[in-house]
């Protein structure tokens, strides 16, 4: 994965899905960083399909959020069922 700037502002756009059914909206968060954790430690599976995650005008998709949490770069503590 390509650089990728974690300290960056992000918004995140739920699912449509997801946000119907659990009242999740649109969110901005101040870093990218937090944004990711929230997805991938907060909102069940199903809620990160169809979510999309934008930062610096790039747009990344679920599978794309998994691979930034991933990424040995990411700079916060993963929830250890998730790591």
């Amino acid at each position: 994965m390509t650089a990728f700037n974690y300290n960056a502002s992000a918004e995140l756009f739920p699912s449509r899905r997801y946000a119907k059914s659990q009242q999740t909206q649109y969110r901005r968060f101040p870093k990218a960083a937090e944004a990711i954790r929230f997805c991938m430690e907060e909102l069940p599976e199903a809620g990160l399909a169809g979510t999309v995650l934008e930062v610096n005008e790039a747009r990344f998709d679920g599978d794309d959020i998994r691979k930034l949490y991933a990424d040995a770069a990411y700079p916060l503590a993963r929830n250890q069922a998730d790591a």
